[in-house]
């Protein structure tokens, strides 16, 4: 339920290439970047770090048909975050760069972001929802432990990988 000082987000797809969903995504590597490096090496990442992550990216993964960027509207305006969803299977979705700006946090966009997401992977026909995701990044795990996100064997590996959550959806 959304209160009188809850603004609605509007949550719709958007290409990842269009310049503000290309700011979004840049916004969300820097800020897992700087919390990787901060951890590991006592600092925030250079701006010549953030040029290599971005090189190394692609968003052909969250791109029609393979999946979809979902960007959402803190109240119908600006842009204020940002969640990928990808196919890995015909039963299975996963969650990427699930995103909030900091100015919008505390606003209801997270869960709003979080529901389109599983709404685009029941609209596939996927019954399960997985995301792989770090130690450090508290809030985020919080977030989908709420949501009934738990623990999973891991599906993938990469060097940022601790933590597999699953969720079965709901038809």
């Amino acid at each position: 339920m959304t209160s009188a000082t809850t603004p609605v987000w509007a949550i719709a797809p958007q290409p990842a290439d269009s310049p503000e969903a290309a700011a979004l995504l840049r916004e969300y590597l820097t800020d897992v970047a700087d919390r990787w490096h901060l951890r590991e090496d006592g600092r925030p990442c250079t701006p010549q770090e953030i040029a290599g992550y971005l090189a190394e990216t692609t968003d052909d993964d969250i791109t029609p048909p393979r999946g979809v960027l979902l960007v959402g509207r803190d109240g119908g305006g600006e842009p204020g975050g940002c969640v990928g969803v990808r196919r890995l299977d015909a039963r299975t979705a996963e969650l990427t760069r699930m995103f909030v700006r900091p100015g919008h946090r505390g606003r209801g966009g997270a869960p709003a972001l979080l529901a389109a997401a599983e709404a685009a992977a029941r609209a596939w026909g996927a019954g399960r929802m997985v995301l792989e995701t770090r130690l450090d990044l508290t809030e985020a795990r919080a977030l989908y432990a709420r949501h009934g996100y738990a623990a999973i064997a891991p599906y993938c590996e990469g060097p940022y990988t601790e933590v597999w959550l699953g969720k079965e959806l709901s038809r």
